[in-house]
């Protein structure tokens, strides 16, 4: 998952993306960069960790302009090279920087077209170097000439025909301006938004709202699946609706766990459709287990607090804060490695004895990927003195890899794959365990905007909607395990 801003201001815009990275930062903890156009001259700086350590004040300074575009991107396999971070640069034709949240799923087809029919050479290992040189390819097949926005648009719609998976994406065109476009299903999110200054209207392109309020930026609206947006330098907007568009199927886990609280995606308040999920779960509790004996319900932070909420006043039990969370170590689900998974749980969470002693206490928690952190956090409150700890998960089991843009671990590290429920729970060491169902989640989503009428929910129900060629799976086991990034590292 990654994070992309893209600016045309009427002001240097450096300062304006640079607070959108920070607080895009949850997007991804791994690498940063920012890539700004003063006149026809391009300014690119990036580089490995947080935007905070990724950017001194002397390399700030030089990124001048009133165009640019910037990305946060979090671990993948082989992603601690800094030739991986973002942007990346092609100079045929014009001179172009793209960051790109998602993944291409024909990445390894697309590179070979690209080596032996389009005669580009890649340098990284990286899918989004691989759709910035077929969108260059594109624009360049479109022939010599002054390049106007239908122009542009066409280029994309020749990606799309090209390109197979999920992408969100900020281009800047050296000398033209910004452009931003949504994969054909819009599994990845992307929003435009404007703000009016004394010198003229603001545009900016980001992946979530919440980047758009910091910076004072009225939201106009989600990018449609398939579509383009193409700013020019003088800030004339353009828009394009692609005739390979596809009913919209935004990724449900944006929801569960990646997107913050305080977002609208496609129309959806985040925070609303996890209050929602909690009422549902609560719901689930009382027709399945009546007669519970729960004392206090306890969210694991922070994700989880705002459905934890509405499952205790359903239930009519106790609300209490029982982990308090060292907020310098980052997400542990994006964290390479399961050693340094494990070893930052107990520098992550520290349990309040107090609100455990004696009880029994249900824990909450967005989902369960691996496992590892939630028999670690039911572990650490035995220690603190509950007497029974149940465990509940605001989403369904995790069972099947996510192949748009999550990378979650191989299938066979899933602690769901190939278990059952209560296989689950006793791996996990928990006194009962309650999953979401699918259908409650999807209605709590939905809820907030019925006019979406499908979900990207592949990794619990194993249904992908762009479909999957044969082998690709097998091949994702191999390369997303613990051991294949650690050989890459």
């Amino acid at each position: 998952m990654c994070g992309i801003i893209g600016m045309v201001g009427k002001q240097a815009v450096t300062p304006s993306i640079y607070d959108a990275l920070t607080i895009l930062q949850h997007r991804g903890q791994d690498a940063a960069g920012i890539a700004t156009l003063d006149g026809h001259r391009l300014h690119l700086y990036k580089g490995n960790g947080l935007v905070r350590d990724v950017f001194p004040p002397p390399e700030l300074e030089k990124l001048k302009g009133l165009v640019g575009i910037g990305h946060v991107r979090y671990p993948t396999a082989g992603s601690d090279n800094l030739d991986e971070a973002q942007p990346f640069y092609v100079n045929s034709p014009y001179g172009i920087v793209l960051g790109h949240n998602g993944n291409l799923i024909n990445a390894a087809a697309l590179k070979k077209e690209l080596f032996d029919s389009d005669r580009r050479h890649l340098n990284t290992e990286s899918d989004s170097e691989v759709l910035l040189n077929v969108f260059a390819h594109e624009l360049q097949n479109l022939g010599p000439g002054g390049m106007q926005p239908e122009d542009v648009f066409r280029a994309v719609d020749g990606l799309h025909q090209r390109c197979k998976g999920a992408y969100s994406v900020i281009a800047l065109i050296t000398g033209k301006g910004v452009l931003g476009f949504r994969d054909p299903h819009g599994i990845r999110p992307a929003v435009l938004g404007y703000r009016d200054t004394e010198k003229g209207r603001e545009y900016a392109i980001a992946s979530e709202s919440v980047a758009l309020d910091v910076l004072n930026f009225t939201l106009m609206r989600d990018l449609k699946p398939g579509e383009a947006i193409f700013i020019t330098l003088d800030g004339q907007l353009y828009t394009h609706e692609s005739a390979h568009a596809e009913p919209a199927s935004p990724c449900i886990f944006e929801y569960v766990y990646f997107a913050r609280p305080d977002s609208l995606l496609d129309d959806i308040s985040v925070y609303k459709a996890r209050l929602r999920m909690g009422q549902a779960l609560a719901r689930k509790i009382l027709n399945e287990w009546p007669d519970h004996d729960i004392d206090v319900v306890i969210p694991i932070p922070d994700t989880s607090r705002t459905s934890a909420l509405p499952l205790a006043y359903e239930l009519n039990v106790k609300y209490r804060e029982g982990f308090i969370k060292n907020r310098y170590i980052g997400r542990t689900f994006i964290m390479p490695g399961q050693a340094q998974r494990k070893r930052s749980v107990t520098q992550k969470l520290n349990a309040i004895a107090l609100e455990f002693r004696d009880k029994n206490v249900l824990l909450v928690d967005d989902s369960i990927v691996r496992g590892t952190t939630s028999r670690q956090i039911i572990q650490m409150a035995r220690d603190a003195g509950a007497r029974k700890v149940y465990f509940a998960s605001a989403s369904p089991p995790v069972r099947y890899p996510n192949i748009y843009g999550i990378d979650m671990p191989a299938p066979s590290e899933l602690i769901a794959s190939g278990r059952d429920e209560k296989q689950i729970e006793k791996e996990l060491g928990a006194d009962r365990l309650i999953y979401q169902g699918l259908d409650d989640l999807i209605g709590a989503c939905k809820e907030g905007n019925e006019g979406i009428t499908r979900f990207d929910t592949s990794c619990f129900s194993g249904e992908y909607v762009t479909g999957v060629e044969p082998g690709y799976l097998d091949d994702l086991q191999i390369r997303r395990s613990d051991q294949a990034k650690l050989e890459n590292s």
